[in-house]
Parts: structure tokens; sequence; C-alpha cells
């Protein structure tokens, strides 16, 4: 009971000590509020109205259904330029595309002879410039194959003999602002973890309140757990409070009810990135120092977690190494409970997981702060 109360009364003092520093407030707010806003909704990941124009000199069926086919919400509706238009408008950064159906494109197409569209593209605009190839790419595709089918199966055939139905789960409409709202709220959780705690540990060795605690008959053990525990909950209340309000009050990302899992797993993953945060505060000696340390640890963390980038996509090797890292785990939870409305009896190996590996967090920082303490004892 002695040691509880310890650990108690030391985590009230950090909360404390939260509330009268105000950079750290500031971050807070801005971590869980106009943070996940602006990452959700400030670039979307999609195509949308794209300025897109057409050079039609084959004056076809086919090249009329293809300037059918592009328009909202992906592209402008096309307009119908000359040839001799094209440079001055691309020069201009009138479009970011320019689709050019050359003469005799349905005839040479019906005979066999691979015909070529040209697409010309402005790369200025990056965004748009790699994801729109690809789109204008796969319309055109589409309705060239389904014009050769037609014309196959003869004038009479309404549809071809078999269509592919796309029905979306989970996002119906595709909307990238609720993959990015929960990707940033992930990210800026295992952010905050790290940074308050270790903050926390640096600030007493630079004002020197550690020789004070020292002084005192407090453990290892009860320095961390009161760290630990306060700032952990502290950003834990702020994450259910920026889920509830700003992820699904203001971006619309419906919440399951069975979301008190996601609380549970971001509750185990604080424990485990503030166990992170208190051992990077006791490798590092001075806050400029961990700084530095910090872009070593979070942007692996960001990036090769699978929240902006699918871990199928990665390399094996980096796959198996960040199955050590606490956030791959929260990720694969975070995606199963919020989007898929996964339960207890889907996601408890991830759960187990983030426990495990936090515990091995805890205890790594708690050898390397009993030798630090030990140091200046």
């Amino acid at each position: 009971m002695a040691t509880l109360s310890n650990i108690w009364h030391l985590g009230i003092k950090e909360l404390r000590c939260l509330l009268h520093d105000r950079a750290m407030l500031v971050l807070m707010a801005f971590a869980f509020t106009l943070a996940i806003y602006s990452a959700a909704t400030g670039t979307p990941e999609t195509l949308q109205r794209a300025p897109l124009a057409m050079v039609d000199e084959d004056q076809s069926p086919l090249s009329a259904r293809l300037h059918a086919a592009f328009g909202p919400p992906y592209f402008l509706p096309p307009p119908l330029l000359e040839p001799r238009q094209v440079d001055p408008a691309m020069d201009a950064g009138l479009y970011t595309f320019v689709l050019d159906v050359p003469p005799h494109f349905q005839r040479d197409l019906l005979g066999g002879r691979h015909p070529r569209l040209q697409l010309s593209v402005d790369a200025t605009r990056m965004l748009q410039a790699f994801t729109g190839g690809a789109y204008v790419q796969a319309v055109a595709q589409g309705e060239i194959a389904e014009f050769e089918l037609r014309r196959r199966l003869g004038d009479e055939a309404d549809s071809p003999p078999a269509r592919l139905v796309l029905r979306n789960r989970f996002n119906p409409a595709l909307v990238p602002s609720w993959f990015g709202a929960v990707a940033e709220l992930i990210n800026n959780v295992t952010m905050l973890g790290i940074v308050l705690t270790s903050a926390a540990l640096l600030r007493e060795r630079e004002h020197g309140t550690i020789e004070h605690l020292l002084a005192m008959p407090l453990s290892p053990f009860e320095i961390m757990a009161a760290k630990v525990w306060s700032m952990g909950l502290v950003v834990l209340l702020g994450a259910c409070a920026s889920l509830a309000a700003v992820v699904h009050g203001m971006i619309g990302v419906p919440l399951p009810a069975v979301t008190w899992v996601f609380v549970l797993g971001a509750a185990l993953q604080m424990f485990a990135v503030t166990s992170m945060g208190i051992l990077l505060g006791t490798l590092a000696r001075s806050m400029p120092q961990m700084g530095l340390l910090l872009i070593m640890v979070l942007l692996p963390l960001e990036m090769l977690s699978g929240a902006s980038t699918p871990r199928e996509s990665m390399p094996e090797l980096v796959r198996w190494v960040m199955l050590a890292a606490p956030t791959t785990h929260f990720v694969a939870l975070s995606q199963a409970t919020l989007f898929r409305g996964a339960g207890l009896r889907v996601v408890w190996p991830q759960l187990l997981a983030i426990a495990a590996i936090g515990a091995a967090f805890f205890g790594l920082a708690l050898a390397r702060l009993r030798r630090a303490i030990g140091a200046m004892a």
C-alpha cells in the first residue's frame, strides 16, 4: 500500500507540473484537434476534379466515347482542343492532362494495328501527376475494352455477358479523410506518449529535482510507474475526446459499438510508448538530444507501421523487424475495431502483442533508470 500511495502522489505531482507547462498543453491541444483535422482533409489521397482536355483528331464513335468517359468526380468535364492549342494551354497551366486521340484511331484498332494514345501531363502538379496518369489509363482501357466487346457481340447486344459489380464495405464512399483521421490519431498518440514521459524525466534532471526524489524513500520503480500512469492517462483521455469530437463529430467517421476495445488497445499502447519515452529519457542528456532521438524513433514508427503504407507492400525483412514495434499492432487493432467493428475475439492477438512489447520496454527502461539513478547517487 505504501508503494501504491507513493506512485499515486508522484503521479499527481506530474499532472500538476504538466498543468504549468504551457508549451506541452498547446502541443497536446494542437495534436488532438487541428493536426488531425488538417491531415484528414488537407490533402486527398484520390484524384478529385483534375483539369483534363482532349484533342479528337479521329472524330469517331470510339473517340466520342472516350470523351464522354471523363468527368466528375475525378476529372472536370474535358473541353476539346485543337492540336495547336495544346502547348500554349499546358504552358499556361490550364490543364494537368491532355489526351490526344490520333487520326484513324478506331480504324487502326479494329484492324489490329495497335494504335497509341498520347497523354501529356503537367508534372509540376505532383500529386495529380503521380496518380492521375493511372486513372486516365484505366478509364481509357476500360472504354476501349468495352467497345471491342460490343463490336464482337454485335450491335444488338445491350450489355456484355458478365459484369463485375463492386461493393465497398466499411467505407462505401471511399472517403480518404476517414483513413487519414485515424492514421493521424494513432501517430499523435504515439508521439505524445513518448514526448511527455521523456520530457518529464529530463525536466527533473535539468531542474535538479531528481536529487530531491533521491533523498526521499522512493524506488526507481515508483518514480517510473508514476510518470507512466500520469502521462499515459492524460494522452488516453485526449485521444478519447479527439476520437469523439474530431474524428467522429467533425470528420464524420462512424464509430462502432465496440469502441471500448479500441480504448483498451490505446491504454496498452500508452503503457508501451510511455515506457519507450522513459527509455529514451535515460539515453538523452538534454532536450535537444531528445529531439534528435525522437526523429530517429518516430519516423520509422509512423511510416512503417502500416498506417500510411500497407505492410504488404513493404520488404519482408522490414515487416518482420516492425513486429517488434507496438505501433504496428496498434494500427492493425485500430483499423479492425474502428473500420470493421471487430471485437475482442478478433483483436486479442494484437492486445497481447502490445502488452508483451510494453512489458519488455518497461523492463529495459527500469533497468536503465536504476543505473542512471545509481550513478547520480
